[in-house]
């Protein structure tokens, strides 16, 4: 069983950063992640995506969207022979989510829960992960939970020379 895994967080990492991207129209991949995550799976990582979603708890667009699109996502990954084995998510917000998601918890990152609840569920081995963010929110929580964080810059990560790190 593969004890490691390739966390990814979403926006400015898989697609463009447009701000609170949730529609398929509106989502561009970014350049080389298909043929960098192909590669993280040859060599034995599993694809989990760990990504912010607090325009869920703003209110901008739904659960329900937000799983449309992701499942369109994860659609595509599985064509390009790059499965994205789950997708965790927080819809919460500390001070601008609204209803039952005007929390602050321990999922959202900076702090370390979805990547926890990960390794817990997958058996992986923290210290064989590794997280790709382009936010230090990102990088934090891969710290926290003991994971090997990376930082890419946001849209245009140089993943023909991130290759290097999965080895």
């Amino acid at each position: 069983m593969t004890r490691r895994a390739l966390f990814l967080d979403r926006d400015g990492v898989i697609n463009i950063d447009k701000g609170y991207v949730h529609k398929i129209d509106d989502f561009d991949f970014v350049p080389g992640i298909f043929e960098f995550c192909r590669q993280a799976v040859e060599q034995g990582y599993q694809l989990i995506v760990v990504t912010n979603q607090s325009g869920i708890g703003r209110g901008y667009y739904t659960e329900q969207d937000f799983r449309t699109l992701t499942q369109w996502m994860l659609d595509a990954f599985a064509d390009k022979g790059a499965p994205i084995q789950k997708v965790f998510y927080c819809p919460h917000h500390p001070t601008a989510g609204r209803g039952n998601y005007l929390q602050d918890c321990e999922c959202r990152k900076p702090k370390p829960g979805m990547l926890n609840q990960a390794i817990g569920e997958f058996g992986l081995t923290a210290e064989q992960c590794l997280m790709l963010g382009d936010n230090q929110s990102d990088i934090a929580a891969a710290q926290a939970a003991g994971v090997r964080g990376v930082k890419v810059k946001s849209g245009g990560a140089d993943y023909q020379a991130l290759a290097a790190l999965l080895l």
